[in-house]
Parts: structure tokens; C-alpha cells; sequence
């Protein structure tokens, strides 16, 4: 399988995300990557439209509805949103979006923080192996993989997409 090259996918994520933003009248957006592989996207993709703010950083894992089953992943951090969540335009960004879960727990932490105005969803890759309706606004490339496939983004700079030997847990 041939992975699309993250460096390429950006500039029309970025095309993308302006276009979408400007249909709904976002002016001011707050960005919010989750971490690892949503930060590092956000921050390139921040970088792509010319932008210089803040980045919130969301770690789901406290969040996660398989946390019983996996247990703690022993790197978890505190999630770090500097700016109010109640009533803001905000920019969920993540790296690989499959099953749907980990927007559902970035989706449930946040509005622990207030209720936003609205939130775009942007994934470098959607994977197409969805558990739950969740679907992208903004999506750089989308892959049908076997079941026992994975890819994960390797970063922070370059980016890069690595296929991956099966995993225990699903995103």
C-alpha cells in the first residue's frame, strides 16, 4: 500500500479549511490539536494558512470508553486549552480518524470545558472504519485498509505516515 505523503496533503487541507470556515463566516477560530498526532497536524496546518496563535492541546485518554479495557497509557498529560471553550468557533484537529472514539472523547472533554459555538473536525486521514457517525469537515486523504492494517503519523517534523503492524486497541 502506498501511503500519501503528509507534506502534500497539507496545502489543500489548509485550502480546505479556509473555504469552509469562510462558508460558515469562522473569522476566529480556536484551534485544538489532540495529542501526539492532532498537535503536530494542527501546528503544520497553522503553519499552511499563515497563521501564529495559541494551540489547545487535548489527551483523551482519561475520556476514552475502552480506558477499562487498555488501562492507562503511561503518557498521558494534562490537556492545556488556554483560551475559553463556552461560546468559541473551534478547530478539532487529529491526525487518523477510524472507528470514531477518539473524536467522541475529545468531543466529551470539551464540553466538560463549556459549549462551543461550534467545532469543525480536521483528520490528516480518514480510515473508513467507522464505529460511530462521525465524519471530517476537513479531510486530507481518505484510505480503505484491511482489518488487521494501521497507519500511524510519525513527526514532529516531517511528518510522515508509517504502515503499522496490527494493534491491540482501535482510535
Amino acid at each position: 500500500m502506498s501511503l500519501p505523503n503528509p507534506a502534500e496533503l497539507l496545502p489543500q487541507m489548509a485550502a480546505a479549511l479556509s473555504a469552509h470556515l469562510a462558508s460558515r463566516k469562522i473569522a476566529e477560530p480556536r484551534f485544538i490539536g489532540i495529542h501526539t498526532g492532532g498537535v503536530w497536524v494542527a501546528q503544520a496546518l497553522l503553519q499552511a494558512l499563515g497563521r501564529n496563535e495559541v494551540l489547545g492541546i487535548l489527551d483523551v485518554s482519561f475520556y476514552r470508553d475502552d480506558f477499562t479495557q487498555n488501562g492507562l497509557h503511561p503518557q498521558v498529560r494534562p490537556s492545556a486549552l488556554p483560551f475559553e471553550i463556552e461560546g468559541q468557533h473551534l478547530v478539532l484537529v487529529d491526525d487518523v480518524l477510524m472507528s470514531g472514539r477518539t473524536i467522541r472523547a475529545a468531543l466529551n472533554e470539551l464540553f466538560d470545558y463549556g459549549r462551543p459555538a461550534s467545532v469543525t473536525l480536521v483528520c490528516l486521514l480518514d480510515l473508513s472504519a467507522r464505529e460511530l457517525p462521525i465524519r471530517p469537515d476537513v479531510v486530507g486523504a481518505t484510505l480503505s485498509l484491511a482489518p488487521s492494517e494501521r497507519v500511524k503519523l510519525l513527526g514532529p517534523a516531517p511528518l510522515t505516515l508509517e504502515q503499522q503492524p496490527p494493534a491491540s486497541a482501535a482510535n
